[in-house]
This record gives C-alpha cells, structure tokens and sequence, in this order.
C-alpha cells in the first residue's frame, strides 16, 4: 500500500507543459461532453414516467405498465460498473481521449435507436426487449465516461486549479438536466395522440445533434499529460483492474462508503422526494418538477462555485463539509415538505438539488483521482464511483421506500438511513489521503 503513494504523488504533481489553450479546451470538452451524456440518460428517464408504460407496455395494468417502465430505467444502473470495468481497463491502457470519444459515440446511437424503437403494437415484446438492450448500453456509457471527462479535466489542469477544473464536468449533469426538462416539456405539450404517434421520439433522435457537437469539441482535445507521461515511461499496467483490487482495495471501498452518501442523497431528492410529495403529500408533480429544475439551475453556478473553493480550503475537507450539511438538512428537508406551502416547498428541492449536493459534487474529481496512482487512475475511480452509484442511485431509493412503508408514510426512518450514509461516507473520507498540488 504504502509503495503505491510515492508513483502516485509524482504521476499527480508533476509539472507537465502545456498551453492554457489545452486545460481550457480539456475542461469545456468534459463539461460538454457530460452534458450530452446526462441528456440522454435523464431524457430516458422522464420518457419512462410519462410515455414508456403506454409505448412499450400497453398490454399491463396502468401502474404496472409504469413499473415495467421504470424497471427498465434500473437495467442503466446495472450497465454502469460494467461501462467503469470496460473503459477503466482501456482508459488506462490505450489513453484517455479515446475512451471519452467511444462513450460519447456509445450513449448517443443507443439514444437515437430508441427513437426508432416500433411499439409494441409492431413488434410485440421486442420493442421492450429493445429498449433494455439501448438502456443497458447507455449505463455502461455513463460508467465509463465519468472517469475519462474527470481525469481529462483534473490532469490537465494547472497546478492550484484542479479542483475547479474538476467540476466542470459535474456542471454537465444540471445542464443535462435542464436540458432534458425541456426537451420532454416541448413535447409534452403536443396532443397526446401525436405526442405518443411521434413526439417522444424527437428528444431522442436529437440526440444526433448533441454527439456531433461534442465530438467536434472533444475530437480537438489533446491526450492526457499523465497518461503521455506514463506511456513515455512505459509504465501501464497489463490488468488496471485487477491491479486495483490486488493493490488498493483500500481505496476502492472508502471511495465506495463516501460517494455512496452523496449520490443517495441526489436520488432522494430527484426520484424519491418526487414520489413522496406527489403521492404522499399530495402536491403537484409539476411544482416539484419545477423546483427540480430551478435547482439545476442554480448548480450551474454553485457547482463550479464549490470546485474553486475547493481549490482554496482543499477537496477533502470541503467534501467533508458537505457531508456534516447534508446529514444536518435531512429532517429540515422532509419538515419543509411536510409544510405544503409552495415556496417552503420549493426552497427545499432548489436547497437540495442546488446547494447541497454540488457542495458534495464538485470537489470529487480531484479527491478521488487523487487516491490512485496514473497507472490505474482511470480504472479505480471508475470502479469504485459507479459501484457506489448503483448503491446509490439503484438501490437507496429502494430502500428510501420500503422505509417510508415501515414508518407508516412518515419519513423518519428515511432520516435516519441518510444520517447513517452521511455518518459512514464521514468515516470513509477521513481515512483518504489528502492531496494538494
């Protein structure tokens, strides 16, 4: 373990030259590129909760056919750890530009296919068939691309920038967000026939537009000056993998306990707090989502925000920071929905989606990048990021459920499940190295 850290600091710190031209352009091109990316993922996501069940399941009781729906949103989960194994062991490998270039192209064909996807009432049950195939192969897209947007941004970064740098490709997710929002929305407004003859699929076969322009951007940006570094040298590893799980499951299991807090609570604000005001307290849908939105909004500033900050008080001890907020927010959370005054309600979601969680967000790529050396960088946060997001992002919502069933539809023992995730990640984080360059 300890041999690990003398190759690490030296692959993160060391000088590299480089015109301000390609940190620029890495940085842009990872925010833009991760903006492409969560479009489609949370496009799909608002298809399955308005159209997918009618499309693809019509044969289904209303609310099974919504079940079935959102089961396919989960398929994306379970193709993440797969995408981080896949483009880690390559990332580390071949280089980090091709595999941001293989990801964009492998979320965007899936994206458009599913605009072409026939109904049921063509094909039968392999239009769903179908669109778990597109789905899983947009999960291991998403896999993959956060850890090559992340170390594009942070390794080229200059020295006393790398926080910030880091956080322009979480930017993308509000802008991925947003932009997805109002794509549905547009449509949405169509007639419900036309809407489900050929509205839906518009979003979707837009997304061709999106993968131009950002492999027009992304196709510019130069390679890894880590990862030049460590090829001049000869030094990649033959099993990145293997060789994180042999030599630093440390790292890979704290990363894990600390980034699993941080997505549960962006899921149970987007997903599950949705559910439980729109069912349990009976507040419009279309409040929440637009308070959803607002949020992502405001994290167009505050993300990038946090990441200069952190660059100033450190990753760690801003993440750290975020976890004490979180784990304070949670009971005052619910409490303001509960209220079902509509400002009160709003500012908790905009509080939520657009304070807390980039606090959390922004300063990640740098504190998780730095815990492994260049060889296995790609594959090690990877790896162990989107594990934690299937825990957090599949599973807690789950859970989030099953305890608000248990606690007779008062969200106490929800909680306390997030005050414990906060707890843990506390731990976890405090048991990372720190990093300054």
């Amino acid at each position: 373990m300890h041999m690990q850290s003398t190759p690490q600091r030296a692959a993160v710190a060391a000088p590299v030259a480089r015109r301000a031209r390609d940190y620029l352009l890495a940085g842009w091109a990872s925010m833009a590129g991760t903006t492409i990316e969560w479009y489609d993922f949370f496009l799909y996501g608002t298809a399955a909760a308005l159209v997918f069940n009618k499309i693809f399941f019509p044969t289904l009781d209303p609310i099974l056919g919504t079940l079935a729906a959102f089961a396919t949103y989960g398929v994306g989960f379970i193709g993440r750890p797969m995408g981080g194994i896949v483009f880690g062991h390559f990332g580390d490998r071949i280089g980090r530009k091709s595999m941001l270039l293989a990801t964009l192209l492998l979320m965007g064909i899936p994206s458009m296919a599913i605009g072409l996807i026939p109904s049921y009432q063509s094909i039968g049950y392999w239009a769903a068939a179908l669109l778990v195939a597109m789905r899983f192969l947009q999960g291991m897209a998403v896999g993959g691309e956060w850890g090559g947007a992340v170390l594009m941004a942070v390794e080229h970064a200059p020295r006393g920038r790398k926080g910030f740098f880091g956080s322009l490709p979480q930017t993308g997710v509000g802008f991925g967000l947003i932009l997805s929002s109002l794509a549905m929305a547009a449509v949405t407004a169509l007639p419900e026939a036309d809407l489900l003859a050929w509205g839906w699929r518009v979003p979707f076969l837009a997304s061709i537009l999106l993968v131009l322009i950002g492999w027009v951007i992304r196709v510019r940006v130069p390679e890894s000056p880590d990862f030049e570094r460590m090829k001049q040298s000869g030094q990649p590893v033959q099993a990145p993998v293997l060789e994180v799980l042999r030599r630093q499951p440390r790292e890979l299991l704290i990363i894990i306990g600390a980034r699993t807090a941080e997505n549960t609570w962006f899921y149970l604000v987007v997903a599950f707090a949705l559910a439980y005001a729109a069912n349990q307290l009976k507040i419009p849908k279309a409040a929440i989502l637009h308070a959803i939105t607002a949020g992502a909004v405001l994290s167009l500033a505050t993300m990038p925000f946090c990441g200069w900050l952190s660059d100033r008080v450190g990753q760690k001890r801003l993440f750290i920071a975020g976890l004490v907020i979180m784990g304070l927010f949670v009971a005052p959370f619910f409490a303001m929905l509960e209220t079902l005054h509509p400002m009160t309600v709003w500012w908790a979601m905009v509080l939520g989606v657009g304070v807390v969680f980039p606090i959390l967000y922004a300063p990640e790529s740098q504190l998780f990048a730095a815990q492994f050396p260049a060889q296995i960088r790609y594959s090690g946060i990877s790896l162990s990021v989107q594990v934690a997001g299937v825990l957090g992002g599949g599973v807690a919502p789950m859970i989030a459920t099953a305890l608000l069933a248990s606690g007779g539809g008062k969200p106490h023992y929800v909680v306390a499940y997030m005050v414990a995730l906060a707890v843990v990640a506390l731990v976890c984080t405090l048991l990372m190295r720190s990093h300054h360059d």
